[in-house]
């Protein structure tokens, strides 16, 4: 079974989450309670939780600085936060879950079966907190760095070295600048597609996502595009028309 810590500093959303915790996800057998990042770290003085639910906004002291603060947390973290697009946008690159309040429960019900999937498998979390921090803190999100996981951890790369993702069934192929190997991700080329849409990065084919910052040309025949390093990439019959506005080609 599964024990679970809320940190949240207003008290109707700790009531609510609790309920919902109550009402749909069985699997909890145990649920602590914090109204703010000190009384988390008093509680986890003798409780261990497998997963902490931890609001981004509180007074004193965030949910991110609590985390970064611990020495060696132990758990797993959902994120909940209200509509802030910055925080999500850098929350979706950083590889970290989260919730929007107020929360719903098939998404609670998501994010637990995607925390029972991946559990055995997480990647280093202070590495992706402190990525986490790092592009919140940027005031130009082109300059984010992607969290890629993998069966071998966490990888933060600036969107700069980002050539091509390759699908691979349920797997992405990351080719990178200046020759280094290609990273394969245990994300789907659907999952980078929705969160590099706003950073000029082009759906060319079924099977492929550009960096539009790398292409150095189109063939005269338009159906096939030159990236910096030399990659003749196949531009598909249903994608040209999008691809070719896309790139302000007549």
């Amino acid at each position: 079974m599964i024990k679970v810590l809320i940190v949240d500093d207003e008290l109707t959303a700790r009531n609510f989450l609790h309920r919902l915790i109550i009402d749909f996800v069985p699997e909890i057998s145990e649920v602590r309670i914090a109204r703010s990042a000190a009384d988390a770290r008093n509680i986890l003085h003798d409780f261990e939780p497998d997963i902490a639910f931890v609001d981004i906004e509180m007074p004193y002291q965030n949910g991110f600085e609590l985390l970064i603060k611990l020495k060696n947390p132990q758990f797993d973290v959902i994120f909940t936060t209200a509509h802030n697009r910055y925080a999500i946008q850098a929350l979706r690159f950083s590889a970290l879950d989260y919730l929007l309040k107020p929360i719903d429960p098939k998404e609670l019900i998501g994010a637990m079966q995607r925390y029972l999937a991946k559990r055995s498998t997480s990647p280093r979390r202070r590495k992706v907190y402190e990525n986490f921090i790092q592009n919140a803190e940027r005031k130009d999100p082109n300059e984010f760095r992607l969290a890629v996981t993998s069966s071998k951890g966490a990888f933060f790369f600036p969107l700069s070295e980002v050539l091509r993702i390759e699908s691979d069934r349920n797997y992405s192929v990351i080719h990178l600048t200046e020759r280094k190997k290609p990273f394969v991700a245990t994300k789907t080329l659907k999952h980078y597609e929705e969160i590099l849409a706003h950073f000029k990065f082009i759906r060319v084919h079924k099977s492929h996502l550009v960096n539009a910052e790398h292409i150095m040309r189109i063939s005269n025949s338009n159906d096939y595009l030159v990236l910096s390093d030399g990659t003749h990439i196949y531009i598909s019959r249903r994608k040209r028309e999008a691809v070719l506005n896309l790139l302000n080609v007549p």
